[in-house]
């Protein structure tokens, strides 16, 4: 084996861990600031209590055994069925190339960080911990937003591909004719 072959397996290794490493580092910051954030609350806002009690935006230690918007309360077994099938579709599309852009690998990460977060809390208290309330929106956690964000990033990247897509497709077929 030449010296140029025995590198080359070295350089694909290189390849993917610059590729994966930003994926589960976004993941991993997610899982963790998550879980930091509602121990913080748990530990120091009583359930029902309120950090202000006034404003727009407050502090509130709120549990939920439900899914969005206190959809499906008690039914943590299957939400936890779920969320297990919705971590096995993040990992394959992550793994198998429409999700091969950088923007998209991190919108990824963020839904999978988010995911581990309240799974995480379902397994251990079964109920998820929420605490961010603005006042007229359900009361939400960071797992929560994360996956909002990812799924919007992706949602926006998709619409903008197809902008340029078409556009370049127009001048494409303006240039022909």
């Amino acid at each position: 084996m030449t010296e140029l072959e025995s590198a080359l397996p070295r350089n694909r290794i290189l390849t993917r861990l610059q590729r994966d490493i930003p994926f589960l580092l976004v993941a991993a910051v997610v899982v963790a600031v998550d879980q930091i954030t509602k121990y913080i609350v748990r530990s120091n806002v009583a359930l029902g209590e309120a950090v202000p009690h006034e404003g727009i935006l407050r502090i509130v230690h709120v549990t939920n055994t439900g899914a969005a918007f206190g959809m499906l309360q008690g039914q943590t077994l299957f939400l936890t069925i779920t969320t297990l099938f919705g971590l096995f579709a993040i990992v394959l599309y992550y793994i198998y190339p429409p999700m091969d852009h950088g923007i998209l690998r991190i919108a990824l990460g963020l839904q999978l960080g988010g995911a581990i977060g309240n799974l995480s809390d379902r397994i251990r208290v079964g109920e998820v911990t929420d605490f961010i309330d603005f006042r007229y929106w359900p009361a939400f956690n960071v797992a929560d937003s994360a996956i909002s964000v990812g799924v919007a990033t992706i949602v926006g990247f998709l619409i903008l591909s197809d902008i340029v897509w078409q556009q370049k497709k127009t001048e494409d077929s303006n240039s022909s004719a």
